[in-house]
């Protein structure tokens, strides 16, 4: 078979090794792209599941220092940067000068843009994937193209239309081919399944969002009551 391979890439023109590097590049590119994706992904989920466990103990014991530290610590986790800067300006009921009341307004709009620049990481890198899916098979049919072309071209100068005139051209043409779809499958598979990827960590964004708003409207209620308690006295 590499013997075959070797004849074959020997055998093709000019135009169609342009058309099988052109190809070739645009799968490494598409492979490097799908590596990263592979490693930011696997990245975020390990510090998630580190992350949210201690988060939410954190919350049930009302330890917000220490939720805020956790927040800092687990940058990687997608969940910990959808909460940054959240928990900034609340602190604890026995701590709070002022206005006791909690923005929540405020914390939701701030946990949206971490959520859409988080998205839009993830999302980076994937418009390489949809065009390698997307224009491969072409890219391999202009070469494809220019086969049939080169084995008509063969039988114009034989003046006959034997197996020996148009097999040059006929291989170039089921070489462009195959190698167009060899680079376009996998790279449909791949965009595919990091869209599905990016669904899922859309999902656990917006439950822990909800989560996190449900805490802070409960902690709001409470410092509401304490300092409408500590008013009366």
């Amino acid at each position: 078979m590499e013997g075959s391979l070797l004849e074959l890439w020997a055998a093709m023109g000019w135009f169609a090794r342009g058309v099988v590097v052109v190809l070739v590049l645009m799968s490494v590119l598409a492979a490097t792209v799908a590596i990263r994706k592979t490693a930011q992904f696997h990245r975020a989920r390990k510090a998630t599941l580190v992350f949210s466990p201690r988060f939410s103990e954190a919350l049930a014991r009302n330890e917000l220092p220490e939720a805020r530290e956790l927040i800092e610590q687990h940058t990687q986790s997608h969940l910990a940067f959808t909460f940054q800067r959240v928990l900034d300006d609340v602190a604890a009921p026995e701590g709070r000068t002022g206005n006791p009341g909690v923005n929540v307004t405020g914390a939701e709009r701030t946990m949206e843009l971490n959520a859409l620049e988080q998205l839009a990481g993830f999302r980076r890198g994937l418009g390489v994937l949809a065009t390698t899916g997307s224009t491969a098979p072409f890219v391999g049919l202009l070469g494809t193209v220019v086969g049939v072309v080169n084995a008509f071209q063969g039988m114009a100068v034989s003046g006959s239309g034997g197996l020996s005139a148009i097999s040059q051209g006929i291989a170039e043409a089921l070489v462009a081919t195959a190698v167009g779809l060899l680079v376009a499958i996998p790279a449909v598979w791949l965009y595919n399944y990091f869209v599905n990827r990016i669904e899922l960590v859309s999902m656990e964004i917006m439950h822990g969002s909800k989560q996190l708003i449900d805490y802070l409207l409960r902690y709001d209620s409470r410092v509401a009551s304490q300092s409408i308690a500590e008013g009366s006295t």
